[in-house]
């Protein structure tokens, strides 16, 4: 008995040492792990919760088994960790759970992890683990969930994962696998979920996956496959999610698939899938909850029976083929919140009565009919959807006719878009009613009428697009309380007035366009304090005065576009600033000045246009300037540089040697009238001298002096019988005084412009003929009537100025 009670408590002592070391070989493995992580968040609850302090069972993330105390399972999803996985984590030899996903891990999975042979479930999605898939998890047989999505494994996913023939679930997308899907997965008897989507996987669909009957579902979206659907789809009769969008498939839907009662959704959209829908859809798939098979090559009607998938909640048809009518069956999709219908040929009445059975539908979110020709005008029974609607959208669709006032009644509609149609008459004031409008859309119709200011009540707009209509009238100065817009496009209407100064408060605007208008007055200062703008567009209006500097401050820019307008002055130095700037377009104005040198900073400006205005100086070769071609600068005829912007060439002056040429050409004109001025007082000192002791006196004493009225006498009062010729400002005239002598007299009209200084210049003349002494002169000026009298010459001259021809 003795005996029997040592053997049973040595027992109990190696049972408690052992359990002791592996307790402590689990914390060891744990405490490894933590080594290697931290954390960006600051409350790191691993730091200081993971202490040998406390036991391993008490950690957070740690689930232990009962009654060893080993670890079970390791959750630490979604706690911003980031580091590598130390090869410790295999010592917990215990682990059936691994789930570390969420986080930003890094490198490889070590391959100690192979040692833990209990492991069902591992999820290490969403991190960043690069390198093939590994191999040693073929290994992990009891394996029944395996999640390696959304990291940066490359390679080919292994055949060898056919080996875990108890996998259930295979998540393995957003990767950078290539390949083909291995037809060994086809294996797998007992998966029911396989998600292989968002890789670079080519090839076709293995057959042998729909050999797999407790499947339920399949997501191979958005790789490079090819082929057609198979027809053994069919044999799945679990599958209930079904996703093979953008897969490069072809052909016609197999129209087994038509026949699958448990499908609740069905995703073929962006393939390259033709033919019609089966004119019974809807009647064997009862549980259809979402139908999606936009961009596809679809054609035929789409059936009435569609509303036998009484569940439908998503119905996705666009850019398709389709044709027929709209069938009004649909409204009694009595959950159907989405309904795309746009980009086919779906007619309808002028009524559009489609729209009007629609508003049935209490749950419906988004209505879509764009692109397509409906040729109709839009029912005033769109005011009763409910207030559930959200998105109401009909571009490029031919709707004709006013807006209805109704539309006032959509209170919990964010976007509407009716853009490219023909719709005609005003803004309804009643658009205010739209309280929760974020995005509305009438560019490219015929609305006419001012911009009513009611819209400025709606202060959760963020884009709104007004261009290409007749709208008339002033830009409302209060949509710069909208402080929420992002998008404001009114160009191509006809806007007159200024631009109001106060949109310069939509400091959140990204967009701004209002080109093609009559807009005039100075572009206003404010337009610098839309910080974060990347498009400003005031090309082709009646713009005038200087472009603000403030311009300069966007420095957030992309587009920047002032032409055609009257704007003068220089290009501000500041817009060397803008260093985001890929488009600038100052053409067709009266800009002056030479191109600031600060824009060879703008090293992303690809297109610059500055002709048709009056720039000078040189054109800038750093920068843009250095690929830009002589089409920029066109008709600015005082621009110089390079040859190939075909401007004349610069010339290149050295500014010390410029000055001091200046100056010594300065000195030498000063010298050389400094002599000019002496000579002549000395030739005249000399001359009169000696013309005082040689004039002929008698001449002197009897012409010194003739009258106006003896000049009459001489010529007969100017008679034409006297008239020797014609001049261009004067008449001359043949004459006698009394005592015989003769003369010629000029008679210039006063009345003609240049006469005087043609007057002035011939009496100069004559005078230094008379200081040169050639030849007896005498000139006497009487500044009363502005008379020359010179004799001497052959025929005499008179200068006479007074009185009229």
């Amino acid at each position: 008995m003795g005996r029997s009670c040592d053997l049973l408590f040595a027992l109990s002592v190696f049972i408690l040492l052992h359990t002791s070391l592996s307790i402590s070989t689990d914390e060891a493995a744990l405490l490894a792990f933590k080594s290697h992580i931290s954390s960006s968040n600051p409350n790191n609850i691993l730091a200081t919760n993971w202490s040998s302090s406390t036991l391993v069972c008490t950690w957070i993330g740690i689930t232990c088994t009962s009654p060893h105390h080993r670890v079970a399972a390791l959750d630490i999803s979604s706690m911003q960790l980031h580091g590598t996985i130390s090869p410790h984590l295999g010592n917990l030899s215990f682990l059936v759970s691994l789930n570390i996903s969420n986080n930003s891990f890094r490198g490889d999975l070590p391959k100690e992890l192979a040692h833990l042979q209990r492991l069902k479930l591992i999820d290490v999605s969403s991190n960043n683990f690069t390198g093939a898939i590994p191999s040693f998890l073929s290994l992990l047989v009891d394996l029944c969930i395996l999640c390696l999505s959304s990291n940066q494994f490359s390679g080919k996913i292994p055949s060898s994962l056919s080996n875990l023939t108890k996998l259930e679930v295979l998540k393995i997308k957003g990767n950078l696998l290539e390949g083909e899907i291995p037809r060994e997965l086809g294996d797998l008897h007992y998966m029911t979920a396989l998600n292989l989507g968002s890789n670079h996987l080519t090839g076709s669909i293995p057959p042998s996956i729909y050999n797999i009957t407790t499947m339920r579902i399949i997501a191979l979206t958005n790789n490079n496959l090819s082929g057609k659907i198979p027809v053994e789809l069919g044999n799945l009769k679990k599958l209930q999610i079904l996703s093979l969008n953008d897969c490069k498939l072809t052909g016609s839907i197999p129209a087994s698939i038509f026949n699958m009662s448990a499908l609740q959704l069905l995703g073929i959209s962006e393939n390259r899938l033709s033919g019609t829908l089966p004119s019974d859809l809807g009647r064997g798939m009862p549980n259809l909850e979402g139908f999606s098979c936009f961009q596809n090559s679809l054609s035929g009607f789409l059936p009435a029976s569609i509303s036998k998938s009484s569940r439908l909640s998503v119905l996705e048809l666009s850019y398709n083929s389709f044709t027929g009518p709209i069938p009004e069956s649909v409204s009694d999709l009595e959950y159907i919140e989405i309904l795309n219908f746009g980009g086919n040929n779906f007619f309808s009445n002028s009524a559009l009565s489609f729209l009007t059975s629609l508003t049935n539908c209490r749950k419906l979110k988004e209505i879509t009919f764009a692109e397509n020709p409906l040729d109709g005008f839009l029912p005033a029974s769109i005011g009763n959807f409910s207030d559930s609607l959200q998105i109401f959208q009909g571009w490029y669709c031919k709707l004709k006719g006013f807006i209805p006032g109704e539309i006032g009644n959509l209170t919990g509609v964010i976007k509407m878009d009716l853009s490219q149609n023909e719709l005609t008459g005003y803004i309804p004031k009643t658009i205010q009613g739209l309280s929760n409008l974020q995005e509305l859309y009438l560019g490219g119709n015929m609305i006419k009428g001012t911009i009513p200011d009611v819209m400025c009540n709606l202060n959760k707009l963020g884009a709104l697009d007004l261009s290409k209509n007749q709208a008339s009238g002033s830009i409302p100065p209060c949509l710069g309380n909208v402080t929420s817009l992002r998008y404001l496009y009114l160009a191509n209407n006809r806007l007159n007035w200024t631009l109001p100064s106060s949109l310069g408060s939509l400091q959140d605007l990204l967009e701004f366009n209002v080109s093609s208008n009559l807009l005039t007055g100075e572009v206003p200062i404010e337009i610098g304090n839309l910080k974060v703008a990347t498009i400003v567009d005031l090309s082709k209006n009646d713009f005038n005065g200087k472009i603000p500097s403030t311009l300069g401050g966007l420095d957030r820019l992309m587009k920047l576009s002032l032409a055609h307008n009257k704007l003068d002055g220089p290009i501000p130095d500041s817009f060397g600033k803008m260093l985001a700037l890929e488009f600038l377009d100052l053409s067709i104005n009266n800009v002056s000045g030479e191109i600031p040198k600060s824009l060879e900073a703008l090293v992303y400006l690809k297109y610059l246009n500055f002709s048709f205005n009056e720039l000078s100086g040189e054109i800038p070769t750093g920068g843009p300037f250095a690929n830009a071609t002589s089409q920029s600068f066109l008709k600015n005829y005082a621009l110089c540089g390079d040859s190939k912007f075909h401007v004349s060439p610069c010339v290149i002056k050295s500014p010390k040697r410029s000055k001091k040429k200046k100056a010594i050409l300065v000195l030498g004109v000063g010298m050389l009238f400094l002599a000019l001025a002496l000579t002549y007082v000395f030739l005249r000192l000399r001359k009169e001298k000696k013309n005082a002791g040689q004039a002929d006196v008698s001449l002197i004493k009897c012409h010194e002096r003739i009258s106006y009225y003896e000049l009459e006498q001489a010529t007969e009062r100017f008679n034409e019988s006297n008239l020797l010729g014609n001049g261009s400002f004067c008449k001359v005239y043949k004459g006698r005084l009394k005592d015989g002598t003769l003369l010629a007299a000029k008679v210039f009209n006063v009345q003609l412009e240049g006469a005087f200084k043609s007057f002035d210049t011939e009496c100069e003349m004559l005078r230094n003929l008379r200081h040169r002494n050639l030849t007896k002169v005498i000139t006497k000026i009487s500044y009363n009537d502005r008379c020359c009298i010179c004799n001497g010459l052959s025929p005499q001259w008179l200068f006479k100025s007074g009185g009229a021809l």
